[in-house]
């Protein structure tokens, strides 16, 4: 019996993820099968969590015993979970997971494995799907399960019925997780009750709901990349117009936070009322972001400090044209000039044109207050010569009697 096609794993090396269960110890035993013939560098990984105590380290025995048994090179370690997820913060089984996905990503740096392969099949990827839209989710949430970076999926097209086949077909033995079992646990129910009681309904309700969801990743892969377009980057803020249709805005908004993981449903909804409130207004976002109104668009970026000031000289100056820059008279700055970020009581004479505050210069403009705080500005007092990147003062032009020529 053929679980998945193999070639693609050709003369590569493959670690599998071995927990003792029906899955994974079909997962390696096909992989060990065919090793010779694709010329595959197998070996597993074997992670003890210390969560179910004898049981765990029953299942520990069990897989040291199969790869002694075939022949495949296992790595184990060991890891005290509970007082992980204790000082982390985080549940057992988020804690677990993180510890996994770490481990997994040591082994793929050290190129002790170009992939690591987990055991999740078809019922996993129902099962999860299930429990999203229990929970409330978009159609981004619906891209459950999938291969990234070098971490593979190969039973993901298998359903559970086929590797039970298998195991029986091959006489494989396993260990069971006592807390499969555990209905109190949400996945666990909707394993054993939920998705059986689907099926009953209607036959093949998993592959319904798996197809399902492959339509809504696809959609939602084509309006990631819409939005994605839509998205502004200046001196790394992020900016995205409020008037884009709400599909696209709200992924713009998701590709424009840091904190993937971190972000609610409420941080969204705060990002969205910006956009009917006034500029200038502005809310806080996970991992130190902040979120504000600024015109048309939302600006997504991180506060910053003010920028302590020094003598302007000619190594804040550039003697080339770069994008960005504004071009000024060197010998026309008065001595004593400084690099500093904006003041009260700051004036301006643009130019071309008439003396005026900064503060009313940048909203001509339509600079934001938050970006005015920022700018650096080459000062003499309180008066402004120049706005690097923005603008020069009429006294410091560049004409016919100019000798050297900066970029700012």
């Amino acid at each position: 019996m053929t679980l998945f096609d193999l070639s693609p794993y050709s003369n590569q090396k493959i670690c599998v993820a071995l927990s003792g269960g029906v899955d994974s110890v079909c997962l390696l035993h096909f992989f060990s099968t065919h090793r010779l013939k694709y010329n595959i560098c197998l070996s597993a990984l074997h992670v003890e969590h210390g969560i179910r105590g004898e049981e765990s380290l029953r299942d520990l025995h069990f897989c040291t015993s199969l790869c002694a048994a075939w022949g495949v090179p296992l790595t184990v370690e060991q890891k005290d979970v509970p007082a992980l997820a204790k000082l982390w913060g985080v549940g057992l089984e988020e804690c677990a997971r993180r510890v996994r996905y770490e481990i997994f990503d040591r082994l793929l740096r050290d190129k002790t494995a170009d992939f690591i392969a987990t055991a999740h099949h078809a019922g996993d990827v129902a099962e999860t799907i299930l429990f999203r839209l229990a929970r409330g989710t978009s159609p981004a949430g619906m891209e459950t399960i999938k291969a990234q970076g070098g971490i593979i999926r190969p039973l993901l097209k298998v359903k559970k019925s086929e590797i039970l086949a298998y195991a029986a077909e091959n006489h494989l033995t396993h260990v069971e997780d006592s807390t499969n079992s555990d209905e109190k646990i949400t996945r666990n129910y909707i394993r054993s009750t939920v998705l059986p009681a689907f099926e009953k309904i209607r036959a093949g309700a998993g592959e319904h709901l798996i197809a399902f969801a492959e339509l809504c990743a696809r959609d939602d892969e084509y309006l990631q990349e819409l939005a994605k377009k839509e998205i502004e980057e200046i001196a790394g803020d992020r900016f995205v117009l409020i008037d884009l249709p709400e599909p696209i805005f709200y992924r713009a908004c998701l590709l424009c936070m840091d904190a993937k993981r971190d972000f609610t449903s409420a941080n969204l909804s705060e990002i969205a009322k910006l956009r009917s409130l006034q500029s200038g207004k502005r809310v806080a976002l996970p991992a130190g972001q902040e979120a504000a109104r600024e015109y048309d668009k939302i600006a997504f970026y991180r506060p910053s400090k003010p920028m302590t000031a020094h003598e302007f000289t000619k190594n804040d100056t550039c003697m080339e044209f770069f994008a960005g820059a504004v071009r000024a008279d060197f010998d026309k700055f008065p001595t004593g000039c400084v690099v500093r970020t904006r003041e009260e009581g700051d004036f301006f004479v643009p130019f071309g044109g008439q003396r005026k505050t900064l503060k009313k210069f940048l909203t001509d403009r339509k600079i934001s207050a938050r970006l005015g705080k920022k700018l650096k500005l080459i000062a003499h007092g309180s008066e402004i010569f120049a706005i690097c990147g923005v603008e020069i003062s009429e006294k410091v032009k560049v004409d016919d009697g100019t000798k050297t020529v900066v970029y700012l």
